[in-house]
């Protein structure tokens, strides 16, 4: 990290505003070779964090834009290293020429995420806190964004920290005892491994729990809209996306493949699959959009079994509900064509028949896309299956699929310990599980993470973050 990066840090896009970034040792006298205050004082002569008004040159010494500076030195910054911002006015072609002077100054491009990776390298964040960063920029809810802000303030380190302290404690108190038996030093006993590694396998467990919520908050929920054709599964999914994101039509059959859309629905942020309306064909091309309907219905993790309310119940319908109800997560019943319907069938569940368990569903919906009646009992139903939580919670859940990872393998070695010390095995055979407990929580953080790993996690940054 001895050379200075640059990189526009805003969208490429006409704006108000537009940034231009630096890091790395020196980057005050590159801004020095492209700035000039209007006071005269160059900005490597000048305290941290002061924002200066200045104009900003080209390679060649002819201005660009007036803009405003400011310089911060390490180990006091976002990197940990002397960085650097140039607030500028937002045409993408003066930002190109100002970044094109820096290139010249001595700077060169930074990379996808090195500002972010610097920051890491330099011990001012966790890998947990890089992830926070970049989920952060990709929050497609309130509750991501609080749950992002709250993990880059530290609040899942601090949970994974109390764990693998208590760990260090452990593993540290016997390595005293072994390799110091002449020092006057606590006995090591097995009860003080037990009570350590219980505590560690419930705090690792509740953990590891949270990882479906914090996976719902950040990455949205699965959701597959199934019912028969023309039932109005495409009107809802356009009714909840604000636009005709699929196309309606009266002609049963209309959707052929699956389509997808995120909307924020109860203030959950669903992922939603409209999906063929299910139904015996002949048509082989309708066919592959049903089997595809159902697999939509496997893979997701809440189900909007759509009925058509304006209409007497179809022989059929009591099949495709059974398949629902036996998918084996939550689903909710609703009734479309409210507006139509006259009181046909807007309240009331149709309970499935069929053989096996049949789970009931988790709520009864009436509503119409036309007038928007309805959509917020539909949205109060889907909050209540995704609750919010408790505010307090926000930041310290698993949201990544290779923390929960992490965290399970954690936990594993813990149990593993804990069975090796109830069937009497030694102290160092059991530490030996509890060494790899530590190796798995510091993949979480980045203590022990392999190079892959950090890469992988850097590959969803962008220039200039």
């Amino acid at each position: 990290m001895s050379d200075v990066i640059a990189a526009i840090a805003t969208a490429p896009v006409p704006s108000a505003i537009g940034i231009l970034r630096l890091s790395g040792p020196g980057c005050a006298e590159v801004l020095d070779q492209v700035f000039t205050p209007f006071h005269g004082v160059p900005m490597s002569a000048r305290p941290d964090r002061q924002l200066v008004y200045g104009i900003l040159h080209d390679r060649e010494g002819r201005a660009i834009d007036q803009c405003l500076a400011t310089l911060s030195r390490g180990p006091h910054s976002y990197t940990g290293e002397d960085t650097a911002e140039l607030q500028c006015h937002g045409s993408p072609t003066a930002l190109a020429l100002g970044l094109d002077a820096l290139f010249a100054a001595g700077a060169r491009q930074a990379q996808a995420g090195e500002f972010t990776r610097r920051a890491f390298l330099s011990g001012r964040l966790d890998l947990t806190q890089v992830e926070a960063v970049a989920d952060l920029i990709h929050a497609g809810s309130a509750g991501a964004v609080y749950q992002a802000a709250g993990q880059l303030g530290g609040a899942l380190s601090q949970v994974i920290g109390q764990v693998y302290d208590r760990l260090t404690d452990l593993m540290a108190h016997f390595h005293a005892v072994l390799d110091y038996p002449d020092e006057d030093i606590d006995p090591f006993e097995a009860a003080e491994i037990s009570t350590a590694l219980t505590d560690a396998a419930g705090q690792l467990n509740r953990l590891a729990a949270t990882y479906r919520r914090g996976r719902a908050i950040t990455e949205g929920v699965p959701c597959a809209i199934v019912g028969r054709p023309n039932a109005g599964k495409s009107s809802l999914l356009n009714a909840l996306a604000g636009y005709e994101r699929a196309i309606v039509t009266d002609i049963p059959g209309t959707t052929r493949d699956t389509v997808e859309e995120s909307v924020l629905c109860g203030g959950v942020l669903l992922r939603l699959i409209d999906t063929a309306g299910i139904r015996a064909t002949e048509d082989p091309v309708e066919q592959l959009g049903v089997e595809r309907s159902r697999r939509a219905i496997a893979s997701a993790e809440l189900v909007l079994a759509v009925v058509d309310g304006a209409v007497p119940e179809d022989p059929e319908e009591g099949s495709l509900l059974a398949d629902v109800a036996r998918c084996g997560v939550p689903w909710l019943l609703v009734f479309t064509k409210r507006d139509m319907a006259g009181g046909l069938r807007t309240a009331g569940a149709v309970f499935p028949a069929g053989e096996g368990p049949l789970a009931p569903p988790a709520a009864v919906v009436s509503l119409s896309s036309v007038t928007g009646e309805g959509l917020e009992d539909l949205g109060n139903a889907v909050a209540a299956l995704f609750p919010a939580g408790d505010p307090g919670e926000a930041g310290s859940l698993l949201t990544d699929r290779r923390q929960e990872d992490a965290a399970r393998r954690a936990l594993d070695a813990v149990r593993r310990a804990l069975e090796a010390l109830e069937t009497g095995m030694t102290p160092d055979a059991v530490l030996t599980d509890a060494e790899e407990a530590l190796d798995a929580l510091g993949e979480l953080t980045g203590r022990t993470a392999k190079e892959e790993i950090v890469s992988r996690i850097f590959s969803r940054f962008c220039v200039g973050k």
